[in-house]
């Protein structure tokens, strides 16, 4: 959508593909179904990475928990959002008889199910998995449960420097990573076992999902048409961030914010056209908000 206005700047546009992935609008959608049935209901960790969205929904009457609360918490209903839970975290709920209303992305779960697979295979056969994530990620605590906290999270080429080469090696990626960084650490691994001249097996698996390694090449072809660009996303949101040095990458002009109050930090009336995108975990009434305070300036 784009407008065209009467001072300096010309143009505003919103990213039309920018906004939530299906796995977020499921939960969301969960969500907002549950509340007309449910109060309290509550969700285990912030169910998007964005401030904006949910303090929307709490005010809808949704109650943000931790695991702290979690394990406390008897006879209530949960909502496990898009990221995934490890498998201690339904073995609580059926302890504490909670009522699970389960919203874990189909693509996280399908990865799941792979990890808790090779982990059952591994075991016997002297093998390694290795979790290519961010260490704490909500996703990558539920998929380093179905190893029982046995795999080997590298965030960075530096972590390749604790992988067992003796042991035949299994990489997969939590599904909101950089598909160019995985691919860079795919040739790491490999160059690391041809140097030591090694017969260890490596075999890695494209497990991150094509809504968020897509998005990299389209908002490069969105970057570029604009004076300056406008990435909205929460702080939190990995995947914002890998989303923003792309477009930063593509138009140094490139401003991140979270708020339609960051505005008041840039000079947006020296452009002639604004290109307003944001992460996977960014409301598109978010982007929109922010579009109409820039109409008003």
């Amino acid at each position: 959508m784009d407008t065209q206005l009467h001072n300096t700047i010309q143009k505003i546009e919103i990213d039309e593909k920018s906004g939530f992935c299906f796995g977020v609008i499921h939960a969301i959608k969960q969500a907002e179904e549950a509340l007309k049935t449910t109060q309290p209901l509550y969700c285990l960790g912030d169910i998007v990475h964005n401030n904006a969205e949910v303090q929307r929904l709490e005010k809808k009457g949704l109650r943000t928990i931790q695991y702290e609360e979690f394990k406390q918490l008897h006879n209530a209903t949960v909502l496990l959002r898009a990221h995934g839970e490890p498998p201690s975290t339904y073995e609580i709920a059926t302890q504490n008889n909670i009522t699970i209303i389960d919203a874990t992305c189909p693509v996280v779960l399908h990865l799941q199910k792979k990890i808790k697979a090779q982990f059952e295979r591994s075991v016997a056969n002297n093998e390694q998995i290795l979790i290519f994530g961010k260490e704490g990620h909500a996703e990558v605590v539920g998929l380093l449960g179905q190893t029982n906290n046995t795999a080997l999270v590298i965030n960075s080429p530096h972590d390749i420097e604790g992988i067992d080469y003796s042991k035949a090696l299994y990489l997969y990626s939590q599904t909101t990573k950089s598909l160019h960084e995985f691919e860079q650490l795919q040739q790491k691994i490999q160059q690391r076992i041809d140097d030591q001249r090694s017969k260890t097996p490596f075999i890695s698996y494209d497990t991150i999902c094509r809504r968020v390694s897509n998005r990299e090449t389209e908002l490069k072809l969105f970057a570029q048409h604009y004076d300056m660009i406008l990435f909205v996303s929460d702080r939190k949101s990995s995947n914002g961030q890998v989303l923003f040095d792309i477009c930063k990458q593509v138009n140094s002009n490139t401003h991140f914010i979270s708020t339609v109050e960051d505005l008041n930090q840039l000079q947006t009336d020296k452009h002639q056209s604004i290109g307003i995108c944001g992460a996977t975990s960014t409301p598109k009434w978010l982007m929109e908000e922010i579009m109409q305070a820039l109409q008003l300036r």
